[in-house]
């Protein structure tokens, strides 16, 4: 199972927790592989890392799948992953003795730097791409220098570390977009339960809604077949295949879950919970849950 909180990942996978871990100044981190799997050996399908929470960027030597929606990318040797906490992917082993290092990151840590880099505007971390670049000798050696350089420079005690951290990390990412991504990409005969498994982890990823100021991102069958760069009907077609509902339905249904829970065990009024499930009119709201159930809210919640 996932570690689902940074606390979690550091219980996991490190002896301590970095005293910065939960500064308003972000987050940042850097691993050597090979200690990091020694240590989840027990569940080696996943590199255990909230994708709730982080960025990550992995140099992996030797040979894994990376899983994109309905695709898979072979690494026969080499290779440069960027990962997002807006877009699911997995990330499989294939053998023993993997190597490289992997840093993870807020979007908080990078805000700090002066150059106004917003991260979900850096074409390597939109969706509808597959940020997997295929190795060279040549690139593994310059990806590891920089890779060991943070590594040394997070041991030190030097005053702007993260400073020199950040550029480290904006180094790697511009390194990447230089890249061309891997073009090696076959479906495979799960990739239909695969899908099926990213939406439902999509879906799942919005809720609990724990403030009224949070809002629901992904409402519509195209908000999550764009995420998951796949077309709304192929999403549509596998959801119905798999699990008898459309994707519709099946949005709908976890909304008023969620809406019920809202509505019996928070003192929110009903324009806030209409709000946090994405509804732009009260009256939307009430009668979508009506439908759905029969009463209206105000009912519901007496």
């Amino acid at each position: 199972m996932e570690t689902t909180t940074l606390e979690g990942f550091y219980k996991e996978i490190a002896t301590l927790i970095p005293e910065d871990l939960n500064k308003e100044i972000g987050h940042f981190n850097v691993f050597n592989i090979e200690e990091v799997h020694a240590k989840i050996k027990k569940n080696p399908r996943l590199m255990p890392y909230n994708r709730r929470a982080y960025y990550k960027i992995s140099l992996i030597r030797g040979r894994s799948k990376a899983e994109y929606a309905d695709k898979v990318i072979d690494i026969e040797t080499s290779a440069l992953l960027f990962a997002t906490p807006k877009i699911p992917y997995h990330w499989i082993p294939q053998e023993e003795g993997l190597s490289g290092y992997f840093c993870i990151f807020t979007a908080d840590f990078l805000i700090q730097n002066k150059s106004g880099v917003v991260l979900d505007d850096l074409p390597i971390f939109k969706p509808g791409g597959y940020p997997v670049f295929l190795l060279t000798d040549e690139n593994v050696e310059e990806l590891m220098y920089i890779f060991r350089k943070m590594a040394k420079e997070i041991a030190s005690d030097y005053v702007y570390k993260y400073d020199l951290l950040r550029n480290y990390v904006l180094e790697l990412i511009h390194y990447g977009q230089k890249l061309q991504p891997a073009t090696a990409l076959y479906p495979t005969h799960t990739a239909s339960a695969r899908v099926s498994s990213l939406f439902v982890e999509l879906l799942e990823r919005q809720f609990p809604i724990e403030s009224p100021h949070q809002k629901l991102s992904l409402r519509t069958a195209k908000d999550f077949a764009d995420r998951l760069s796949v077309h709304v009907n192929h999403l549509n077609k596998v959801l119905k295949e798999n699990t008898g509902k459309t994707t519709t339905e099946l949005i709908g249904s976890r909304i008023i879950q969620e809406a019920k829970i809202l509505l019996k065990q928070t003192d929110w009024n009903i324009s806030e919970i209409a709000y946090t499930l994405g509804f732009e009119e009260v009256a939307h709201f009430s009668n979508f849950f009506k439908k759905q159930t029969s009463l209206a809210p105000v009912a519901f919640r007496a």
